[in-house]
């Protein structure tokens, strides 16, 4: 395969991957591209051992761990970011209760293990089957309900870590980011 062919077919497998594991939408076409300039220089050593998903997967995951040590990691909100879809039934007080929750979950996801978090969302989240997970990573379906279930106690050990911390902070700034 050349890379053309390989962007065409999994550029969307990729940008889904990136975007599972924590990348911000800001952010997501840099690493994307630098997946794939990965994918350039190492056509040459891929052997066809694995499944090419198995292969970016694993690229995908160094990329975004290389992201997430960078000290210029950006932090701030974009614009596209904070323009969100608006449900005209939802009251004020649920749309910012559904904006807090997924905050949340984004604090919760952000201290998990890359690998974890990628398969706790691609399960839980992106309602991708166990058979589908096993098939993309090139494993079998009981290493998949294996790592899931390491990956929910994970999860769930980040979650009561992080009440931990918000119920430490004072009542009045407890609505706030950590």
């Amino acid at each position: 395969m050349d890379l053309l062919s390989i962007h065409a077919e999994h550029a969307e497998f990729v940008w889904l991957t990136l975007q599972r594991v924590g990348v911000a939408p800001a952010d997501i076409e840099d690493c994307l591209q630098d997946v794939f300039v990965v994918v350039h220089q190492r056509l040459g050593s891929f052997d066809g051992s694995s499944r090419m998903t198995t292969w970016l997967y694993g690229i995908c995951i160094r990329v975004a761990a290389a992201y997430r040590r960078r000290a210029h990691r950006r932090r701030e909100r974009t614009g596209e970011e904070v323009d969100e879809a608006v449900d005209p039934g939802e009251s004020p007080e649920g749309a910012a209760s559904r904006r807090e929750a997924q905050e949340r979950l984004l604090r919760v996801l952000d201290e998990m293990d890359l690998e974890k978090r990628a398969l706790f969302v691609m399960f839980e989240i992106d309602e991708v089957s166990c058979e589908q997970i096993a098939e993309i990573l090139g494993v079998p379906v009981g290493t998949v309900y294996s790592r899931l279930h390491a990956a929910r106690k994970e999860f769930e050990s980040a979650l009561r870590r992080l009440e931990a911390r918000e119920n430490s902070r004072p009542f009045w700034r407890r609505g706030g980011r950590s």
